[in-house]
């Protein structure tokens, strides 16, 4: 399967991961030579790629907002789970993962495959149904971060399980104020985070195996945060302590 990429940074990052098969590249007639674009052109260059100058109107058939530049690659290339432990080995450090409960949203997906990858997250378990995948619209809102993390589709009961093989810990984000205050959780050594979908938060069988809930306490009049946005205040809570 082929798909299109649009947005200057997101097509910049498919391009320097190079994880994927690259077919086609289209840049709008006219476009300014400065910012990503020569970025774009050199790497697109050392791919042997070329460049096919368009009208403008043209990219519009991809996205609402391409950004005069516009990709066609082969679909995201998933890892599997066990390339999510490696990864953590080669490294020489605790292992620290995200495991998404059924989030629907691609923005709220795309913004914490944006925050796991900036606070070092080594990879993410999505499930296999229900859940939004690695769409040209979630790699947008990351801004081309998924590129850069491994995202593995699976049970997400079974890769709870072999997190705890791992001798890791399993913490769920929840907004029941009878867990654990963020503030109070050991968010340190081998860790997988969970967080739950917009709607549902975490589904039962998947909030049962985990280790600990913990939620964010709040001051103020909002009832809640959004998925993405408690999602990645953890993640970064977390990144601090490693």
């Amino acid at each position: 399967m082929k798909e299109w990429i649009t947005g200057r940074n997101p097509v910049y990052e498919c391009l320097r991961a190079g994880r994927r098969h690259f077919f086609r590249l289209q840049l709008a007639k006219g476009i300014e030579q400065k910012g990503r674009i020569p970025e774009i052109l050199s790497l697109a260059k050392a791919a042997h790629l070329n460049v096919e100058w368009v009208d403008r109107d043209a990219l519009g058939e991809y996205s609402d907002n391409p950004q005069g530049v516009a990709l066609q690659a082969s679909e995201y290339p998933y890892a599997d789970l066990q390339a999510i432990f490696d990864l953590a080995g080669q490294k020489g450090e605790p292992l620290f993962m995200l495991i998404l409960d059924q989030i629907q949203d691609p923005q709220n997906m795309g913004t914490l495959i944006r925050s796991a990858e900036v606070f070092g997250v080594h990879g993410m378990v999505i499930p296999s149904h229900r859940s939004a995948g690695v769409t040209p619209a979630v790699v947008n809102a990351s801004s081309g971060a998924s590129e850069h993390l491994l995202i593995a589709p699976g049970n997400l009961a079974q890769a709870i399980d072999a997190v705890k093989e791992q001798n890791g810990w399993v913490i769920g984000l929840d907004m029941d104020t009878g867990a654990t205050p963020l503030a109070q959780t050991n968010l340190k050594g081998n860790l997988a985070l969970v967080v739950g979908s917009e709607g549902e938060g975490l589904h039962r069988l998947v909030r049962e195996k985990c280790d600990l809930i913990t939620y964010i306490p709040m001051r103020g009049k909002v009832a809640s945060l959004n998925a993405a946005t408690a999602g990645s205040i953890v993640l970064q809570a977390a990144a601090a302590v490693r």
